[in-house]
């Protein structure tokens, strides 16, 4: 019978639930979690903003919108939401060959597939992702970051720097000129991000590394000799516009090329959008899992599927780009007692204060300190201890996560994502196949070991002319073939009645029912006898729906093998004086 679908089970955001037993002494926890969240925010938002291609403010923007619509409707508790280092490297290449309306477009589609994921019911199948592939996608990300910050790190000063890594960094090779102001900024605020943590967790090592990083620029640019060039050290408000509010909703005029419809652009743009859903999908559901574990709680997966949808479907029109859940911040909310929704909406309310009142501050920060903020975001994604504990052992694993990480970095996002779900789900049947044993038995069958029923019965003894084969596992298309290979090659006038054991099997898929039916065909030409032993009921069911159970003597469809050896014994008996008379 299938489950009921309601929409309450998919469909239930965690605020309505907290709020009914809500305390003031919570809502105290909550906000003073959301308000450390909110700073910690600050620099994370406003370097993926402009890393993806965009501004500050639309990394703030993204921040506030879609942190607070995955907080009144996500399925966490604690979840934080808000741009992402995953998105840097997609977004930036559909800016680049689309546009910020092919941008719009892409993030808007992603969001309608995460809310169709979430109404599907599909949030527990992505949990099942395999961890290689997300390490190796994760790892090849991180490395792509990090090559993406050496132009501001190093001052380089370039402009369309290539897309592509590769590209990027021969472009690299080719203009390389060091601006050493950059330099010792980006390494000084590389230190302040490496040893605060060391000193003290209070206090965010991006955090601190920007407020030093840019209250030195400002002393330097205020007062050094213009002999020293500090002028050629470059801040957000060189090169951007300076955040002033949320932007009014509106829609990026759409240039499309001649002979080209929307419908034509919509095609070219889906698997960027199937690429930013996937993502969007594993990244959140894997940090509420993660924050599962730690406050004891269950997060709804398909709630959350569907905040995340909304949230990206909204966020573009506001300018924003695409936002899901994110570790780090959703880790820091639940450290400073962050229990509820609630924070997440606090941490929105935070960055919408610094957006409309501090904008000509953010301004001042030093490009070369949010490139070594990302470059610390980088090395946190990069998992390279889960990469050398795989390599010491070289499995196939570790092949699969290589393959994903190269794709990922030589090619792109979407291909690794593909490819690499691809070879796991290879790998998966390959490892399923060397688990399945198919056993054949002659002779005699022990039963205390063998037997399908209970049983201090002697050893039980297979008739002359009848073989047995056991199937030790689930009965699908990888060891379908292989069984009907094996069942071909036995002569007929040897074993002109064969046993098939069936009680270790749990399902059949319709590849197995359809070399099963072509066996029983086969057999019966050939005269010989199937009997199919400990069918058990589930199975016996498909068999029936299969049409399998109306090719065969419902005689030769035994619960147990020791039914199937006393068939078998009366059908060569049979046999025998047919063959007499």
């Amino acid at each position: 019978m299938s489950e009921k679908y309601s929409i309450r089970d998919v469909f239930a955001p965690k605020l309505f639930q907290t709020l009914k037993n809500y305390s003031g002494a919570q809502f105290g926890q909550d906000a003073l979690a959301g308000v450390i969240v909110g700073i910690v925010a600050i620099p994370l938002a406003i370097a993926f903003g402009i890393s993806s291609g965009v501004g500050p403010t639309e990394g703030l923007v993204t921040a506030i919108i879609a942190g607070l619509l995955i907080s009144l409707f996500g399925g966490s508790k604690v979840q934080i939401g808000g741009p992402t280092g995953a998105f840097i490297v997609i977004i930036y290449g559909i800016i680049q060959e689309f546009g910020l309306a092919g941008l719009m477009i892409a993030t808007v589609m992603a969001g309608i597939l995460l809310i169709i994921m979430g109404f599907a019911k599909l949030g527990s199948v992505i949990k099942f992702v395999p961890y290689p592939v997300i390490v190796g996608f994760t790892a090849g990300i991180a490395l792509t970051i990090f090559s993406t910050q050496m132009n501001d790190f190093f001052g380089l000063g370039l402009k369309d720097v290539p897309a592509n890594f590769i590209d990027k960094w021969v472009f690299y090779a080719q203009h390389f000129s060091v601006n050493w102001w950059a330099l010792g900024i980006g390494v000084f605020s590389l230190l302040i991000c490496i040893f605060m943590p060391k000193i003290t967790k209070r206090v965010p090592g991006s955090l601190a590394a920007i407020i030093l990083a840019t209250l030195a620029v400002w002393l330097l640019k205020s007062y050094a000799p213009e002999s020293w060039g500090v002028a050629s050290l470059q801040t957000i408000s060189d090169l951007y516009a300076l955040p002033h509010g949320i932007p009014a909703p509106h829609v990026p005029s759409l240039d499309l090329a001649e002979g080209e419809t929307m419908l034509s652009l919509i095609r070219k743009l889906f698997p960027a959008a199937f690429t930013i859903a996937m993502l969007g999908a594993i990244e959140s559901l894997l940090s509420a899992m993660v924050a599962d574990g730690v406050i004891g709680d269950k997060h709804n997966s398909n709630t959350e599927l569907i905040a995340q949808g909304i949230a990206n479907v909204v966020v573009p029109f506001f300018g924003g780009i695409p936002a899901t859940g994110a570790i780090a911040r959703t880790m820091t909310n639940i450290n400073n007692g962050g229990r509820t929704p609630v924070a997440g909406v606090v941490h929105a309310i935070v960055l919408l204060l610094v957006l409309l009142f501090l904008g000509q501050l953010v301004g001042l920060i030093p490009m070369a300190c949010l490139a070594a903020v990302l470059i610390m975001v980088a090395y946190s994604m990069s998992g390279w201890k889960t990469i050398v504990g795989l390599f010491k052992h070289r499995n196939r694993d570790f092949w699969v996560l290589v393959i994903t990480f190269l794709l990922t970095v030589i090619f792109d996002l979407t291909v690794a994502i593909e490819v690499g779900i691809l070879l796991a789900l290879v790998l998966f049947l390959m490892r399923t196949n060397e688990q399945i044993h198919i056993r054949t038995l002659h002779n005699e069958i022990d039963p205390n070991e063998d037997t399908d029923i209970q049983s201090n019965l002697e050893h039980l003894t297979i008739p002359e002319g009848v073989e047995v084969y056991e199937i030790d596992g689930p009965y699908f298309f990888g060891i379908a073939n292989k069984f009907d290979d094996i069942m071909t090659h036995v002569p007929s006038e040897k074993y002109p009645i064969r046993i098939i054991r069936m009680r270790k099997v749990p399902f059949v898929d319709s590849t197995a029912m359809h070399n099963l039916s072509m066996l029983i065909q086969r057999s019966h030409k050939e005269g010989i006898t199937i009997i199919l032993s400990g069918v058990n009921d589930h199975v016996h069911k498909q068999l029936l729906i299969g049409g399998i159970e109306q090719q065969m003597d419902p005689h030769n469809i035994c619960a147990n093998i020791h039914f199937a050896l006393r068939r078998a014994q009366d059908l060569m008996e049979m046999r025998e004086k047919e063959i007499k008379n």
